[in-house]
This record gives structure tokens, C-alpha cells and sequence, in this order.
């Protein structure tokens, strides 16, 4: 999920982005209980197989639709422009970045959900170390008098749990999303 993704020829390409698109619309509409293999083939006009061969299971689609979002997300935070990327004081990029990262959660509940259900992946581990380094140097940097490492771990936490899932499915995107700013904001200004 971390690492560069390889070129592809134009037609898997076309059938990549046609699963990652039914897969993404079964979520949002029916829930992740109604992503099957079978359903995201009907759905993409793809074959089954074509989807094992591509993903190889079930979470690995899960998985690669999820990367899609991290990637961007990540790929803002190293070189999109200020605030989330770089040039912006410590202070108003890490708000822009729980901010940006509320959003992938609460927009994608479903998956979320879903991701949260399967085995860990062992690329994701790489994944939580560059956001945990990220927002450790942030705090480092805004606020010296914190123990950075834990108040970030801490910060963290709501965005890999249930609740803003949860939250975001009971109609209260917003509320969270502005919640966590406030949170964000006040550890920042202390």
C-alpha cells in the first residue's frame, strides 16, 4: 500500500479503475457486507477472475481501493501545497492534516469499516510509522514542552477506530470533522 505503484498497460488500468469504482459504489450504496467477488464483477463488467488475478482476494481489493485515498493523502503531506503539504507552520499543518485525514475516514465509512475487520497487512505498518513520524515531528515542533510520540499515538487513535466511522454513518460528518479540528487546535495552541 506504500510503496510506488508499477506502470500498467492501458486496458488493465481500465479494468483496475472499473473494479476500484464498483467496489467504491457496492460500499457506499449496500455496505461492505455487499462487496463480494461475484457482485464487483457484475458491477465492474469484468470476470471473477480477472479480479483474483489483479487482487487476489477479497482484502486485497479492500486494500488497494483504501491505497488509493492514503496515497493521495500521503503524496499532499510530502509535496501538495501548504497547508497539509509542505511551507505551512507546524501548527497549521498538522490541522490540515487531521482535518484531510478525518475526511478520507468519515468519506470512505464503509471501507474503513470493512479494512478494520481484516487481518493486519503488513504493508500497512510502514504506512501508520510514516503518519506517526509525521505528526510526531509536527508536535515536536509546535508544541516541545508535549510528549509528541504519545499526544500524536493519542490523536491518532480516533482515525483507525470505529467511532468516526460510526459517526460519519449516523449523519454527524461534519460535527466530527470539526470536533477534531477543535482537538487538533487546542493541542496546538495549548
Amino acid at each position: 500500500m506504500v510503496g510506488e505503484r508499477p506502470k500498467e498497460r492501458a486496458d488493465a488500468a481500465r479494468n483496475r479503475r472499473a473494479i476500484l469504482d464498483a467496489t467504491a459504489a457496492l460500499l457506499a450504496e449496500h455496505g461492505a457486507a455487499a462487496v463480494t467477488m461475484d457482485r464487483v464483477a457484475a458491477v465492474a463488467g469484468v470476470g471473477k477472475g480477472t479480479i483474483f488475478h489483479r487482487f487476489g482476494s477479497r482484502a486485497g481489493l479492500l486494500l488497494e481501493l483504501l491505497g488509493d485515498h492514503v496515497h493521495a493523502l500521503r503524496d499532499a503531506v510530502v509535496q501538495g501545497p501548504p497547508p497539509l503539504g509542505p511551507g505551512a507552520p507546524a501548527g497549521d499543518r498538522l490541522v490540515a492534516f487531521f482535518a484531510a485525514f478525518t475526511d478520507v475516514v468519515t468519506d470512505n465509512a464503509e471501507l474503513m469499516l470493512a479494512y478494520q475487520a481484516m487481518p493486519p497487512h503488513e504493508d500497512a505498518e510502514e504506512l501508520h510509522v510514516f503518519w506517526n513520524e509525521h505528526v510526531t515531528a509536527l508536535l515536536r515542533e509546535v508544541r516541545p514542552d508535549l510528549d509528541a510520540q504519545m499526544v500524536g499515538m493519542l490523536l491518532m487513535a480516533p482515525l483507525g477506530g470505529e467511532l468516526l466511522p460510526q459517526l460519519a454513518r449516523s449523519g454527524a460528518k461534519d460535527r466530527a470533522r470539526a470536533a477534531m479540528v477543535q482537538l487538533v487546535e487546542s493541542v496546538v495552541r495549548g
